[in-house]
């Protein structure tokens, strides 16, 4: 099989871009007014029209993997499922394109990600967004400091002109204010935190909110009820529900900040998970019966491969990898 190597003097922020437009552009709903603005951006550069086409190349070549992937693996045939039940889906889902591609490309283009391999379509109007693998730091202000982790999206409130907050529409970020004596707050899914001379970590992925005070205050406000996060606490939340106050410990909260992922009798489906999260593509674990063992280790996030070949080697897996950074383990 003939495959098209990324042209590495493209920006990640621009593949993903290009990644977004291919798939709004399969999606069956694009509007005159979307092709309209896909030309002004794909003729914006050079760079803007070569990464469409190694993203057109990759689309392509992901139809075929992808129906392998939804016909064998419980995930990705539990959300080809959940996507079709969704009211905008159509009944071309059913008859088009196989697969989770099919499911990505015409079930609707803010429902859901194949794999993960695209942003979801309300990331597209943030005001900072990081790749894969990439981190940025943001000083807001002189006394509030911020720092995006990998494939974060997040979108700024202001208040007669002045910043007074974010909106996390997905990832992790830090936020810094030691000396700040006026209130911050950062909105994620159905809850806000707010937090004045405080530092503390908030991560918004697949629904679930997790915050975690390193030190200071951090109120939470939710529907289910509030909550106060002291020096070392976390709270989590979703849509209708709010857990208790939890002790943590923030060498390992925070290890990520530190260029480390930290695991602690962690089973493995969540290892990959997090891992993920870090890498381009998507690792996919085919052997259920492995999804719950336990893995304690410390892995470097500029070392993710080896940390990838170490875990085959502990469990005895083969890896197979496909198109766009897909990888197999089975």
């Amino acid at each position: 099989m003939t495959t098209h190597s990324p042209s590495p003097t493209l920006p990640e922020t621009l593949r993903e871009d290009a990644q977004a437009w291919v798939r709004k552009l399969h999606s069956g709903a694009a509007t005159q007014w979307d092709a309209q603005a896909f030309r002004r951006w794909r003729d914006a550069s050079p760079l803007h029209q070569a990464a469409f086409v190694e993203a057109r190349q990759q689309w392509r070549m992901l139809q075929p993997a992808l129906n392998t992937l939804v016909r064998t693996d419980a995930e990705a045939a539990r959300l080809h499922r959940e996507t079709l039940r969704k009211p905008a889906a159509s009944r071309r889902a059913f008859l088009g394109m196989a697969g989770a591609a099919a499911a990505a490309g015409v079930a609707g283009v803010a429902v859901y990600s194949p794999l993960g391999l695209w942003p979801a379509a309300h990331e597209w109007n943030a005001d900072w967004r990081t790749a894969a693998g990439e981190q940025r730091a943001i000083a807001l202000s002189d006394q509030i400091g911020v720092t995006l982790n990998t494939r974060t999206s997040i979108r700024r409130l202001t208040s007669d002109g002045e910043t007074v907050g974010l909106d996390l529409l997905s990832g992790e970020a830090a936020i810094e204010m030691p000396g700040s004596t006026r209130s911050f707050s950062v909105v994620a899914g159905a809850g806000r935190s707010i937090a004045e001379s405080a530092r503390f970590e908030i991560s918004h992925l697949e629904g679930r909110v997790c915050v975690t005070c390193l030190a200071g205050r951090v109120r939470i406000e939710h529907p289910a009820g509030d909550r106060l996060l002291l020096a070392r606490q976390q709270a989590v939340y979703r849509e209708h529900s709010i857990s208790g106050i939890a002790a943590i410990d923030p060498e390992v909260a925070s290890a990520w900040q530190r260029g480390e992922l930290v695991f602690k009798q962690t089973p493995l489906s969540m290892v990959l998970d997090e891992i993920n999260r870090y890498r381009p593509g998507r690792v996919v674990l085919m052997v259920d019966s492995l999804r719950d063992k336990t893995v304690t280790a410390t892995f470097k996030l500029d070392r993710l491969d080896l940390a990838l070949l170490q875990m085959q080697r502990s469990f005895g897996l083969n890896a197979r990898s496909l198109p766009a950074g897909v990888l197999v383990l089975s």
